[in-house]
């Protein structure tokens, strides 16, 4: 049986946590944050492949090539979510099951943060639960597609 695979992405300027602005996005990094993942995933016999940019077209690649390899996608855009069609129209385009993920709760924050390009397009939004945020929705990715079950 071949291993399911996923996809974790990153946004722009996710490379700087662990540093940038702590007391709203922790003090973990991001390479961390790809390490606990992955770790999770593992758990239940899921490989992940996580990606960060903070290039659009290169997150819109990634996307794609998604289609080659992975059975969903965990995202966290960051103000891609709010500003970017284009990443809305990659997740349409590829037919992956696609969980969108905020570190912030983001309905709590500016009024330009309340909406998400994505989320039409994505199973769910989960949001303001820092690092498990990831864990979350890997979570809900891995029950949506039957690999963990109630």
């Amino acid at each position: 049986m071949a291993t399911i695979e996923i996809l974790l992405i990153n946004g722009p300027n996710l490379n700087l946590l662990g540093t940038r602005e702590p007391g709203i996005y922790g003090t973990t990094t991001l390479p961390d944050i790809e390490a606990l993942a992955r770790q999770h995933a593992q758990k239940y016999g899921v490989e992940l492949r996580a990606f960060q940019s903070n290039h659009e077209g290169d997150l819109l690649d990634a996307i794609h090539a998604a289609r080659q390899y992975a059975a969903g996608i965990v995202i966290n855009a960051g103000a891609y979510t709010h500003t970017s069609i284009a990443m809305r129209d990659a997740i349409s385009s590829v037919g992956l099951p696609a969980v969108e993920i905020h570190l912030s709760n983001v309905h709590a924050r500016e009024a330009f943060r309340h909406h998400s390009y994505l989320a039409a397009v994505c199973l769910g939004q989960i949001s303001g639960f820092g690092v498990n945020s990831y864990l979350l929705g890997i979570d809900a990715l891995l029950r949506h597609l039957g690999v963990l079950k109630e």
